[in-house]
């Protein structure tokens, strides 16, 4: 007979232990795997439980006694904090309340009751890791991170024994990207591999938000990695390639004679909303392009505008540029109730979209374009277009297309917005979410 058959015969105490044996109610792809393996990674789709699976295998590893000192990294300070250690499902809220570990947010640090410890680390800063020795780590979204060095930095403090004698490990808990770093983990002998889908978990998922992904992303490439956790390869007909792109990657900008902010703005704001794109580039003295960062999101007028007035100032740019094809002088409007006085060019789409894109997947070819550290939601898109058969309107690839064109190709000369904006001619030449 199961423990979950005897539920209702335990009293206070027996329930309130057994809401915490989390082997009684995790799925099996959720169970740490068994034999002798170096790195357990769990590619999974959005909402099928990787943070929950990550925290309950931490405080597995340390209420055993094993795990003494442990590492903690996601891609950014922020994610560690909001999503691995306080998050719904983070170490913090699954933990039982004599169990429970001291967080000390300003030393970066968490000390359970039996002296294990865990640091936390952004895979923004890859130098932290130097130095730094542990015999368990917990790596969230690396498929994300700017930085993959990170993982090799990680995985050379990653050298102590547990206090069984055991050795060290890590989990990567990860929605796939077929990134070098997740290709090779894949490859690799001492690697366990675990898949798993969103739909393995729809009883705890909201409806509305299974709705809202299964509308957005089933029945395409990017739904099978983003439901299906698939590790897919290029799109066969798109003019941008992840090997092309990780060629010309680099960590750090030189210096810069411009910087611009391209927006491309959404209609709606509601869930399910297109995003609006916000893309930052600057071209170098040497020639040559360089894309910053990507700030896009689904927000309304009033928050994308501040996201882009953000990254106007944090890059120290010398214009905003947006596509009004939509928007018309309600963009600019938008923008200066932000901030008076930033830099601000209107530019309209006139052209198809494939057309727009041609010349800057061109300049990639070139080797004329770098990213600067990883952008993997950009960069998916620019993967997965193939213009000849997706009438979708790439909204990160369409601002960063206006910000390539501004710095690269001498702009685009600003026109007046057509007499309609009608949804109709929506994927027309005079696209209105065209870049």
């Amino acid at each position: 007979m199961g423990l979950q058959a005897v539920l209702p015969a335990l009293d206070a105490r027996g329930k309130e232990v057994a809401a915490f044996l989390w082997p009684l109610w995790a799925r099996p792809n959720q169970l740490p795997p068994p034999g002798d393996w170096r790195t357990w990674l769990l590619l999974a789709g959005r909402g099928f439980g990787k943070t929950r699976t990550g925290a309950e295998w931490v405080r597995s590893e340390v209420q055993r006694g094993g795990a003494r000192r442990l590492a903690l990294v996601a891609p950014t300070a922020a994610d560690v904090r909001d999503v691995m250690v306080e998050g719904e499902s983070g170490i913090l809220a699954t933990a039982p309340p004599w169990f429970r570990p001291k967080y000390e947010p300003s030393k970066r640090r968490l000390t359970w009751p039996n002296g294990a410890q865990a640091t936390t680390f952004s895979a923004d800063e890859p130098d932290r890791f130097r130095g730094p020795q542990y015999d368990r780590a917990w790596c969230d979204e690396a498929a994300a991170w700017r930085y993959p060095e990170a993982f090799d930095q990680i995985t050379l403090g990653l050298r102590l024994r547990d206090a069984r004698g055991g050795p060290p490990r890590c989990l990567v808990t990860t929605t796939p990207r077929p990134t070098p770093l997740i290709r090779r983990l894949v490859a690799d002998p001492t690697t366990h591999v675990n898949r798993g889908s969103t739909f393995d978990n729809r009883d705890h998922l909201a409806a509305a938000y299974l709705d809202q992904i299964v509308r957005r992303y089933e029945g395409t490439r990017l739904g099978r990695q983003e439901l299906y956790a698939e590790v897919l390869d290029d799109t066969p007909g798109a003019l941008w390639k992840r090997d092309a792109i990780d060629a010309l990657r680099v960590r750090h900008a030189p210096d810069l004679a411009r910087v611009v902010v391209a927006i491309d703005p959404a209609v709606t704001s509601r869930q399910g909303s297109d995003e609006t794109g916000i893309v930052v580039a600057g071209l170098g003295t040497d020639g040559h392009g360089y894309v910053l960062a990507d700030r896009s999101l689904v927000a309304t007028p009033d928050a994308w505008a501040r996201a882009a007035v953000s990254a106007y100032n944090e890059h120290r740019a010398d214009r905003l540029i947006a596509e009004v094809n939509n928007g018309g002088d309600l963009v600019e409007t938008v923008l200066r109730t932000v901030s008076h006085g930033v830099a601000y060019r209107a530019v309209h789409a006139s052209r198809g979209k494939q057309t727009r894109a041609e010349p800057i997947a061109a300049l990639y070819e070139q080797g004329r374009v770098h990213h600067v550290g990883s952008l993997p939601q950009l960069e998916d898109q620019l993967c997965s277009w193939a213009p000849a058969t997706d009438a979708h309107s790439p909204d990160r690839l369409d601002a960063l297309v206006w910000a390539l064109s501004e710095l690269m190709l001498g702009g685009a000369s600003p026109v007046e917005p057509p007499a309609t904006t009608d949804d109709d001619d929506r994927w027309g030449d005079a696209d209105a979410r065209g870049f």
